[in-house]
């Protein structure tokens, strides 16, 4: 059973608080398109990550706001602008990278927070069953390109309802492989 395969490029999840320094008193994030997962969208609104040898500008938001602030580099990005991120799934931030994120209206230094995200597969209990694998197993993926196929391992499953079914790479991962902007790939076992 073949799934798609999406690169996630560098983004910021904010909670309401980092949102507000950010942006100002009381501001909404402006949804700019759906993403693959349901409820979850790119918004207009960008920000800059600064490490301790450089930034990037014009990050891409994603929304809804979150319990926590979240910035997901790829390791490339992470060591060319001197953030020590570590290899998490999202949302296990303690003890992560630091940084300090610049709005239009303010800027916040956050002690963790930065992670390189763990390549995972998205799906919901009937995609799993299909799939014949359960929330939290580890699998490998086998992606075709034209000329740099490769199979992935430590792949992290995640169930849930509220998914859609999809794997998620970070840009290095994508470039490795060539992939396409529409890639697909298969568990192999």
């Amino acid at each position: 059973m073949n799934f798609i395969v999406e690169t996630s490029a560098r983004h910021v999840h904010l909670t309401q608080e980092h949102l507000e320094i950010l942006f100002g008193n009381g501001y909404e994030l402006t949804k700019k398109k759906s993403l693959s997962q349901p409820g979850q969208f790119a918004c207009e609104e960008r920000v800059t990550v600064v490490g301790s040898k450089g930034e990037f500008k014009g990050i891409s938001i994603l929304g809804p706001v979150r319990k926590a602030t979240q910035i997901e580099l790829s390791a490339t990005d992470a060591r060319s602008i001197g953030i020590a991120a570590p290899l998490r799934e999202s949302g296990d931030v303690a003890g992560s990278g630091a940084c300090k994120i610049i709005g239009p209206a303010g800027e916040i230094e956050i002690t963790e927070g930065v992670i390189v995200a763990k390549r995972h597969i998205h799906a919901t209990p009937a995609e799993a069953e299909k799939l014949g694998v359960k929330d939290g197993e580890v699998v490998s993926v086998k992606i075709d390109t034209d000329g740099r196929s490769l199979i992935f391992g430590d792949v992290v499953v995640r169930v849930n309802e509220n998914y859609a079914l999809a794997m998620h790479i970070d840009t290095d991962e994508s470039n490795a492989a060539s992939c396409s902007r529409e890639q697909y790939g298969e568990i192999i076992k």
